[in-house]
C-alpha cells in the first residue's frame, strides 16, 4: 500500500487531498480539549509524514491552539464548511495528523491504540483487545517498526535537506 494514495475530503468538496503513503499510525484520543473541538466523546487521527499530505483546494481557515502536551499546534479546516481536515503539532516534527474520518477509506485505518483514556467517557465500553493508555504513549515502544523506519528516514532526508 505504500504507493496507493489514499483520498480524503470535506463534507462541502471545497477540500480535497491525498495521502502518497499510508498512515504511519492511527490513535483515538479521548483528551478534553479533543472532546470539545469536535463535539464528540473521542477522535481518531492518523499521523502522517508531512510531504505525504497533498491538498487539492483551499484550506482557507486555520487556528492556532494549544495541544494536551502544551505545545502549540495548528488546527485546519475548510473555510466554507468548517470541517476539520489535519492539525500540525509543533512537538510532531515532520509529521501531520489527519482527521481519519475525512478519508474516503477510513474503515481501512481503525484506531490501533486510544489515548487520554483517563478523560474517557465512563459510559464508553472498550473491549479487552484494545490497546489503552491512560494519557500518551511512546511512538519508539508503540509504532510498529515498519512506521519507527519510515519515520526515521524521512527525519534524516530531512536533515541532510538544510544541511545542504
Amino acid at each position: 500500500m505504500k504507493n496507493k494514495s489514499l483520498e480524503g475530503r470535506c463534507i462541502c468538496g471545497q477540500v480535497k487531498y491525498k495521502l502518497t503513503e499510508k498512515p504511519l499510525f492511527t490513535q483515538a484520543c479521548h483528551c478534553k480539549d479533543c472532546k470539545i473541538l469536535t463535539g464528540s466523546s473521542y477522535v481518531i487521527n492518523s499521523s502522517v509524514l508531512e510531504n505525504t499530505l497533498v491538498i487539492d483546494g483551499e484550506i482557507s481557515s486555520s487556528v492556532e491552539l494549544k495541544g494536551g502536551s502544551g505545545a502549540p499546534c495548528i488546527v485546519y479546516y475548510c473555510g466554507k464548511c468548517g470541517t476539520y481536515i489535519y492539525t500540525d503539532y509543533s512537538s510532531a516534527v515532520g509529521r501531520l495528523n489527519v482527521r481519519t474520518k475525512t478519508l474516503d477509506n477510513a474503515h481501512e485505518f481503525p484506531p490501533q491504540v486510544h489515548i487520554f483514556t483517563k478523560d474517557k467517557d465512563s459510559w464508553l465500553n472498550l473491549k479487552d483487545n484494545v490497546i489503552c493508555f491512560e494519557k500518551m504513549y511512546d511512538p519508539k515502544t508503540t509504532w510498529p517498526k515498519e512506521s519507527l523506519e519510515r519515520y526515521k528516514m524521512f527525519l534524516e532526508n530531512k536533515s541532510q535537506d538544510t544541511n545542504q
